[in-house]
């Protein structure tokens, strides 16, 4: 078996994780607060989409890891050197929500169902151990959705920027 023998077990598990993320309830109670406080700037909405889809990321990066049996330092250390990268180009204002939403979003949905399905590869993958390598999958989900928001407040102040509107890209 190859690694894109299993493109749609990679599908199912970036649909699983971002569905069980959009239903996260400390998700959606830290997006309500803080389009509250932010008075509308960062929209709830948006924020759990993406939350999710860095979550969808991560968890589909997490299962191809499973497949292939590549070691998970290697992964989740070029995940953090991304992140830091990004936080040094990122608004001052959007750091601290993107990393509280790394930390939101394993909570009591994605958690247990995050796991399951990495426990699950891994028994059935051939030449891979539950033990060894099932676990790990928290890790994508926590880090991702860093990573996605930032990205996401880059690619807004970017475009803002282009067309004159953003933060310190006023006409």
């Amino acid at each position: 078996m190859h690694w894109n023998d299993y493109l749609l077990v990679y599908a199912f598990a970036a649909g699983i994780g971002f569905a069980t993320t959009v239903a996260e309830p400390s998700l959606i109670a830290v997006a309500l607060k803080a389009e509250e406080v932010s008075g509308g700037a960062v929209r709830a909405w948006g924020l759990r989409i993406a939350v999710a889809v860095g979550v969808a990321l991560g968890v589909a990066l997490g299962c191809l890891r499973i497949v292939t049996g590549t070691p998970l330092p290697w992964y989740i250390i070029a995940a953090y050197v991304v992140v830091i990268v990004q936080t040094f180009r990122s608004s001052r204002t959007i750091v601290p929500l993107a990393y509280d939403s790394g930390g939101v979003t394993t909570s009591t949905v994605t958690v247990p169902v995050v796991a399951a399905l990495g426990l699950g590869l891994a028994a059935t993958v051939p030449g891979r151990s539950p033990l060894i390598d099932g676990f790990g999958l928290i890790a994508f989900a926590s880090v991702f959705p860093i990573m996605s928001v930032l990205g996401y407040s880059i690619a807004a102040t970017w475009i803002g920027r282009r067309r004159g509107t953003g933060p310190r890209g006023e006409a």
